[in-house]
This record gives structure tokens, sequence and C-alpha cells, in this order.
């Protein structure tokens, strides 16, 4: 009955969960000195900007994320936001990793240089993604015109080398696929042109710009949290809370949140270190903030009797992990379920046909439990940019993905963030404990001896370039079995069910189990989901003729093309 973490071919490291030893340790001055100095090769695919499911990604050490991509893809928003009328401020976040405070300089030079107001921290500090979606939310709720928009810098919880930009456009979630296209193909044009049409202005200059204006991302969000989280419950039920930001963006956020409402929290680790040595190393030996990982949360688990519940979040914190006291970190499906519960069973003000939102890789536990609550479910394929425009228009209470990534509506029913939000997922850990007076582990149990107990794993394997463009390309005809683990296929699928987008993969289906396979869109590897709800050997059987009838499909869709 519980998920496992991710397993890579070789196994778990055998340094796993223990302390970052110096050998692993990023040099921090000469990473940003690479960001400035390396110009990237254009002939390598690797080297030009390419957004993924959240935005460009890469490392200054291999020429994959620079001043030039920053450059060149900040001009590319300023060129979108001109093509579609936005006129109004831009919202900029960074996040506490080596290249995001030189990628926010290089950026606010072209804004600046292009006219664009822009929104700063007012201490030029770090701000989480779901604190920039809210800001620009708030911004277009008012009815203010021009809309705005934003940027967000930060690679999510990839390790301390690697760097991200990525667009928030005035919906206030993540770009869809028209737009990143858009962004990504005049970005590349502008490198391929030794970055000729950027305007810049020097940094010193541009930070003290008319049009940069300082912002108090904390306040607003903070004081704005009452309208999402029951607060007041929380205060009085006076709960011991352990929070740890991983050194994140979220550091400077929770001792505020603590003071306006009176909750008895400790912030365990308010250490800000690009180098991350306070992080435990991940299940491959490397630090990766992540805080769905056991490995590299091991250390607030190993605190856990301290506190009535804990919390973590990742670098920019838009995943939650929760610790419980009586059953540890909680894997982030079982997590969603819980909170799905309770969330349809206390937000009365909710519509009444406000649906339940998944990826098609989540377990089908959520399935379940939506039907026991009498809820639509909502299934899209993997990126939150799926849930906007339910979630703004109130038709989707929540929307989450199986990698710990959620949001949900405010206590009335109207839209709070349209990016992922780990920190109201955190408060609402707390909720759940202060209002039932168990915490989410024990919720989830109880679900399960109703509705079953799923296990559910996540395994990567090596494929080549082409075989990753052929997983792409399988359809339901290649499968040539009935059958899968002894019980009959119910559904075979491409699209999601729940607006028929393509899933990048391949989804089957049976009563007691399923699996999904889909190609890394970085790496030379295809990622293979599987669940069952008949118990580990079942759900073993389950990955191995999963990857039996995956193998099949592809060397005959290779052969073909020989």
């Amino acid at each position: 009955m519980s998920d496992q973490p991710v397993a890579a071919p070789s196994g778990i490291n055998p340094l796993a969960g223990k302390p970052a030893p110096a050998d692993v340790l990023i040099d921090p001055d000469k990473l940003r000195a690479e960001y400035y100095a390396r110009r990237p090769d254009m002939g390598d695919p690797a080297q030009r900007v390419s957004f993924g499911t959240s935005g460009h990604r890469g490392s200054a050490a291999r020429g994959s994320f620079n001043e030039f991509h920053v450059l060149a893809i900040t001009q590319a928003i300023c060129e979108y936001r001109r093509k579609e009328a936005i006129g109004g401020p831009l919202y900029i976040a960074k996040d506490t990793h080596a290249l995001s405070e030189p990628a926010l300089r290089s950026a606010l030079e072209v804004l600046v240089a292009n006219g664009v107001p822009t929104m700063v921290d007012k201490d030029w500090g770090y701000t989480p993604t779901p604190v920039l979606s809210h800001a620009i939310l708030t911004h277009n709720r008012a009815g203010h015109t021009p809309r705005a928009d934003g940027i967000v810098i930060t690679p999510s919880h990839n390790p301390p080398e690697d760097g991200g930009f990525k667009y928030n456009p005035p919906h206030g979630g993540p770009a869809d696929t028209a737009v990143t296209h858009w962004i990504e193909e005049r970005a590349n044009a502008l490198l391929g042109g030794a970055l000729r049409g950027v305007a810049r202005m020097p940094w010193e200059e541009a930070r003290r710009a008319p049009t940069v204006h300082p912002h108090d991302y904390v306040d607003s969000y903070v004081a704005d949290l009452g309208a999402v989280i029951d607060m007041g419950s929380i205060r009085s039920a006076q709960l011991k809370i352990g929070v740890d930001p991983l050194g994140g963006a979220g550091v400077g956020y929770w001792r505020p949140i603590a003071e306006r409402y009176g909750l008895e929290l400790e912030v365990v680790n308010d250490v800000v270190d690009p180098t991350f040595r306070f992080m435990p190393l991940d299940w491959d030996g490397k630090i990766r903030m992540d805080c769905s990982s056991p490995y590299a949360m091991a250390r607030l688990i190993g605190l856990r009797d301290r506190f009535d519940i804990a919390f973590a979040n990742d670098t920019d914190a838009d995943r939650h992990g929760i610790v419980t006291r009586t059953a540890g970190l909680m894997p982030p499906n079982h997590y969603l379920a819980a909170a799905i519960g309770y969330l349809f069973a206390h937000r009365g003000r909710w519509r009444a046909d406000a649906a339940v939102g998944k990826t098609v890789v989540s377990s089908a536990i959520i399935d379940r439990v939506a039907a026991k609550l009498g809820r639509r479910l909502y299934e899209v394929p993997v990126g939150f940019k799926w849930f906007v425009s339910g979630l703004l228009e109130g038709s989707l209470g929540f929307g989450g993905e199986e990698s710990a990534g959620a949001s949900f509506l405010r206590q009335d029913g109207a839209i709070w963030t349209t990016d992922k939000d780990g920190i109201i997922l955190n408060l609402l850990a707390a909720e759940i404990t202060a209002r039932t007076g168990r915490d989410p582990s024990q919720l989830y149990r109880e679900l399960t001896q109703e509705l079953g107990a799923p296990d559910f794993e996540r395994i990567d394997t090596p494929a080549s370039k082409e075989e990753k463009a052929a997983l792409l390309k399988l359809a339901p005809a290649d499968i040539h079995t009935p059958r899968l683990a002894g019980d009959a296929i119910e559904q075979m699928l491409v699209n999601a069910p729940g607006n028929g987008a393509a899933i990048g993969g391949l989804k089957v289906v049976t009563a007691n189990g399923w699996f999904a396979a889909r190609p890394s869109g970085t790496e030379d590897i295809y990622k293979l989901y599987a669940e069952s709800f008949r118990g580990r050997e079942h759900l073993q059987r389950i990955q191995t003729e999963a990857r039996a009838l995956i193998t099949t499909a592809l060397g005959a869709a290779l052969a073909a093309k020989r």
C-alpha cells in the first residue's frame, strides 16, 4: 500500500539519504562564470532553447542555460507581449539556485530596454512560483487594465547546477504549448542571429529604471491565505508544526505565516546556500530538492515525532511533501487522494459540479475517491497547464499531479492560483489534522479500507532517441493482446479522457491495475508508471508484461521504418 521511489535500472545509490560529501558540491562562482562566458552551440540540439512541461531548463556548465539563452527568451517574451497586447506589469520571481540571480539580472536588462513595467520583490528576495501566480491573478481579477503576466526563474527541484526560466501568461498559470512554441522559435532565431534584435540596458541602469517597481510579494500572499485555508482551526488546535523549506524560495514566508495567524510553527532549517550542502542525497546520489523523495526528505522524516504534522517544499515551493507522525513521508498519490476526499467534503461553497482534476499517470485511487464523492473526474496529460482553464472558471475544484504538485479553489469557490501551490497543500495538511483529529495518513488509510489499497511505482528504462520517437507514435493497434496481468484490458489510451489531448505515450487500463509509458523529454529513457489494486506481486507482473509489450511494439515500429 505504498508508492515506491523512482528506481533507475542500476538501483538505489548507497549514499542515498545521507549527507552530501564535498566532492558532489558545486562551485557556485565557477558556475556563474560559465553562465556569462559560455556561448551556446546552435548545432547542438541540447544547447538550443527548449520549453518542456516547465519552461527552459539546463546548466551553464553544459551550455544549455547561459546568459545568451536568458537574453533571447526574455526578448521573445517582450515581443510576444506586444503581439498579444499585454501591456500591464510583468511580475518576476526567482528561486535560490545559483543561476537564478544572474538570470534575473539578464532578464531585467532586456525587460527595461523594452519598456516593460516590471514588479520585483521589494527586498530583491526570493519568490515562490505560486506567489507569482497569485500576484498575476490578484492584479487581473481586480479589473486592472492592461493585463499582467509573469516570469519565474527556477529549475524547480533540479540539482544545484541547473537553471530554469518559464513564462506565465495573464491567466497566471504555465503557458500552453502554442505560447511556448512561439517563444521558443523566436528565441532560437535570436540566438542564431547572435542576439541581433535583443534590446538591452546595463544592469546598474536597469535596476534603477522607473519601470522597475518594488512589490510586497510576502505580505500580499500571506495576508490572503485565510481565503483558501481555515487558518483559525489550525490556530485553535495548537498543533505543533514543522517546516523545512529545503533551502528554497519559501524560506522567507513561513515565519510571517506563523506570526500573522498565531501558529506554533518551527522552521527546522532556514539556511540558503546555493550548494545545498545540507540536503541528503537523492536516490541516485545527486542533490535534488525533491520533497516527494524519502531520501531527500530523510532529515525531516527523522524529526517527525517532534511534530503533529510536518512538511516541506521544493525550491520554488510549487510542490509539497507531507510528513505525518503516524506514517512518515506520504507518497504524493496518497496525499492527493486524502486531500481530495477532505476538500470536497468540507468546501460547501464550491460549485456542485466542480470536478476532480488528475493526470493520466496519477493513482486510480483518485478515480475511486471521485466516484465516492459523486464528482466528475477530469483526466488530462502530464502538465499543470491542462488544469488552468478549469480552475479559472471554477469547474475544477482541485487539480493535482502524481509528482506532488496541486492547487485548489478558495473557500468561496473562486480562483486561488493557476499554478501548483505547495504552500497551501502543506497548510491543508494542518487544517485536515486540526479539523478531523486525524492526520492525512490516517484519512488515506480509511479511504483504502473502503476503496482498495493500490501499489504504485515509476521505473525509468533506457531508450534511444529512435525508440522514444516510436513510443510517441504507438497506438492501441500496436498492442496485440487482450489481457494484462491476468485481467481483461478495458482501455488503451493515447489521448486523455478528460480533454482528448495526446498523452505523449500509451496507457493500458484493467479493472485492477494499469500502466502508462511516456518518453522523457530531456533524457534517453522512457518512464513506465504502473499500479495494481491486487498487491505488490501483481504490480510486478504488470510491469514485466508492460515492458515486454512495449519492447515488442517498439521493435516492430522500428523494423517497419527500415
